[in-house]
């Protein structure tokens, strides 16, 4: 099998960046000065459904770089929770005017939302491809 080796890394980093959001999170407070109603309940919600995704990208990349066939069903499958992350987050975000909330509020939501959704569809692409003889 081919070793998308670019991708594996990039969901290594990932998977690594999440989790490090929700550190930085929990200790010294990522949320907006004046988040609108619901942003806690909402974001509360996806520490564990984040933490499957970021085992599940962390193991597809590292399984791609061996060159195992099971790294391209693991990605696919984290492409999917990519996909549905960034999209929820800016369907949030687009509703409850977080993008209206200044550059220093803006400009890290719509990255976070635009990496998700960029690389979950690369890994799609790339991953869904048939496997060549």
């Amino acid at each position: 099998m081919e070793k998308p080796k670019a991708l594996a890394v990039l969901q290594i980093i990932t998977g690594a960046g999440i989790i490090c959001f929700w550190i930085a999170f929990f200790t010294v407070g990522l949320a907006p000065e004046n988040p609108p109603d619901g942003y806690f309940a909402f974001e509360h919600s996806f520490p564990l459904p984040d933490g499957v995704l970021c085992l599940g990208l962390i193991a597809s990349g590292i399984l791609l770089l061996k060159g195992s066939p099971k790294g391209r069903t693991l990605g696919l499958i984290s492409a999917g929770g990519l996909l549905f992350l960034g999209l929820i987050d800016f369907s949030f975000n687009i509703q409850n005017g977080m993008y209206a909330m200044g550059l220093g509020e803006s400009l890290p939501n719509m990255f976070i939302n635009a990496w998700c959704v960029g690389l979950g569809a690369a890994l799609a692409v790339r991953l869904g491809k048939p496997i060549s003889s």
